[in-house]
């Protein structure tokens, strides 16, 4: 382990797309390190199966360095003692911090320290292009050794924390990714957690339904079955978060985990896509200050087909804010990793039809099931996770705001939303997938919101 190495050119955030501003605005610090070693590829001793319980050996070895990413409290009596990694997701063709940036205040407020790995190729292949003075000794051997570089990072956190965590003493390490990311961290648990035990817990954040190869080339190609479920004896927690996108793209293999809740949660959440506009135009920017719900709040009102850098989508994108329910989830998922906590249990989101999946909607176009939130429940859109397109625009969902008919039928003036929206956020706080202080800030964006002020 090598490091700290510099942050602060305006490359970095180049080569790591997560927050814009500057972390001390919160308290924290942000810092980067390489890691070299010597990784393994892994090899099947029986078939890969669609039930997770899968036979591993160590195949050919290779040397590596890549970097990881540190944010953290400056202050080491925030510090929880919980380290979040993130296995960085590069579908974009660099890394990119999807974990962080929908969940970063909740990780803030209760003093995680997060961790962002550069496991996969494509990462650093960037990283080398974008900034080729400050990261021209990364090597990276390719994907195949990727888990291995995982549980590498994860063991020298714990065992470089003085260096790495500035004298942080971590207790438990939380491994987590979304997307392509959920993919390779489905195979990590199946193939690996059982003989490596570096995570105490699992956050899978939207997988489509199959999990990464185990190898590939110019190794040998050892694709995972689909459907790739989580194995039922892994022994660690493992809470599985699903969006509308993510639940119509796996045709509902998804719920085929829901046999071990000893070990297992699913939330599918209503009104949600894959990713939405709070991720990709508001959560870089969002210092916790409860601005982000405010900016969501209009953004429902005034949807946008062009969120950000220049690409625009046939339709106006999701709004629905799924990043709220996130925080949640990262709340119950360490709480049931340190005290034993399980997370509440969440209804399946309701379906009329499989292959393809077909949602049952209600009367305002939202569907019906599925881990609520207000955005839903006092809705003032319909929010939908299909029909766009434009480059990765079929992941943004959609977002149909309501005309003034349409409102004026649902609220009679703007204080009749205000009390409906307060009733919703306070159920979804009691039920326990909205914490207090989302609660609090989504309960000031619908105060000052212009929902319905000229309703008749």
């Amino acid at each position: 382990m090598t490091g700290p190495h510099p942050v602060g050119s305006p490359t970095f955030n180049k080569t790591l797309y997560g927050s814009n501003f500057n972390l001390s605005r919160v308290g924290y610090e942000k810092s980067q390190f390489f890691l070299s070693g010597s990784a393994h590829s892994y090899v099947p001793e029986t078939p890969l199966t669609s039930n997770g319980k899968w036979k591993i050996t160590t195949g050919v070895s290779a040397p590596y360095t890549t970097r990881i990413a540190v944010y953290r409290p400056i202050n080491p009596k925030r510090f929880n003692g919980t380290v979040v990694v993130e296995w960085l997701n590069v579908s974009g063709g660099t890394d990119d911090a999807p974990e962080w940036t929908l969940s970063h205040n909740q990780l803030i407020r209760n003093g995680f320290a997060w961790v962002g790995v550069s496991a996969q190729r494509v990462g650093v292949d960037s990283a080398k292009t974008t900034d080729p003075a400050e990261y021209s000794s990364l090597s990276h051997p390719g994907d195949s050794f990727s888990y291995d570089m995982f549980s590498q990072a994860g063991q020298a956190v714990r065992a470089d924390a003085a260096l790495i965590l500035a004298g942080l003493r971590p207790r438990t390490l939380i491994a987590a990714g979304e997307s392509q990311s959920a993919g390779y961290l489905m195979t990590y648990i199946d193939a690996v957690q059982p003989r490596a035990r570096v995570y105490q817990g699992f956050l899978v954040h939207s997988q489509f339904g199959t999990g990464a190869p185990l190898s590939q080339a110019p190794q040998t190609n050892n694709s995972a079955p689909t459907p790739t479920t989580i194995r039922s004896d892994l022994g660690v927690p493992v809470l599985e978060f699903e969006t509308e996108t993510d639940v119509y793209s796996s045709n509902l293999t998804d719920r085929l985990h829901f046999g071990n809740p000893k070990w297992f949660r699913l939330w599918e959440v209503a009104g949600s896509s894959h990713y939405d506009y709070y991720g990709l135009a508001i959560g870089p920017n969002d210092t916790g200050n409860g601005q982000g719900a405010v900016e969501n709040m209009a953004a429902m009102q005034n949807p946008t087909r062009t969120p950000v850098g220049g690409f625009s989508c046939k339709i106006p994108i999701n709004t629905g804010g799924t990043h709220w329910a996130l925080d949640a989830a990262v709340y119950w998922l360490n709480r049931w990793v340190v005290d034993g906590t399980p997370p509440p249990r969440a209804p399946l989101l309701a379906t009329t039809h499989v292959s393809p999946v077909v949602y049952q909607l209600d009367a305002n176009g939202n569907a019906v099931g599925g881990l609520r939130s207000p955005q839903v429940d006092a809705p003032i859109a319909a929010l939908g996770s299909q029909g766009n397109s434009g480059g990765f625009c079929f992941l943004f969902g959609s977002t149909v705001p309501y005309g003034a008919a349409k409102l004026a039928s649902l609220y009679k003036n703007h204080g009749q939303f205000v009390s409906v929206w307060a009733r919703a956020v306070q159920r979804d706080r009691a039920h326990g997938f909205l914490l207090p202080a989302d609660a609090v800030e989504l309960l000031h964006s619908g105060v000052v919101s212009q929902v319905a002020r000229h309703a008749r």
